[in-house]
């Protein structure tokens, strides 16, 4: 949805979805639309960052945005990254605050990371963190618990 929402504003869009999606995860309990939501937040902004760097006509760029899930300890994590203009340090500080927007007025209500954040860590018992290098993309991670064999039998 997020790469067709752009592609409908700009046709001539392109870029490559990477997916490695780690086998025999452990369960996770989530309530699928709110996590619906934060993941078409971040596919959204990971396709719009990646169409920002497009415009700058590198040589050599092509967009990619990436998937990937792994377990780490106890938590199953889901990164979804991008090799877009990536964020000075400055903004990733602000990024989960309410209303703080990197995108032009008009194009971003600054609300989407902000109630992502609050969907895991409070919805779920999470955590949503970014790593970014400016110039070199930006990746979020959502690191979420998962479950207990004894609450696994009852779901």
């Amino acid at each position: 949805m997020a790469y067709q929402g752009l592609r409908a504003k700009d046709t001539s869009f392109n870029a490559e979805l990477r997916t490695n999606f780690a086998p025999g995860l452990p369960l996770v309990d989530v309530v699928a639309g709110d996590m619906g939501r934060v993941l078409l937040n971040l596919f959204s902004n990971a396709f719009y960052a990646v169409h920002q760097r497009e415009q700058l006509h590198e040589a050599g760029y092509h967009p990619m945005v990436s998937a990937n899930t792994l377990q780490v300890g106890q938590q199953v994590e889901i990164r979804v990254g991008d090799n877009g203009l990536g964020m000075p340090a400055s903004v990733q500080q602000k990024i989960f605050q309410p209303f703080f927007t990197t995108k032009p007025a008009g194009e971003g209500t600054g609300l989407g990371l902000s109630l992502s954040y609050d969907i895991i860590a409070q919805g779920h018992s999470g955590t949503l963190t970014v790593e970014s290098q400016e110039g070199q993309g930006a990746t979020f991670c959502i690191g979420l618990p998962t479950s207990k064999p004894a609450e696994r039998q009852l779901a």
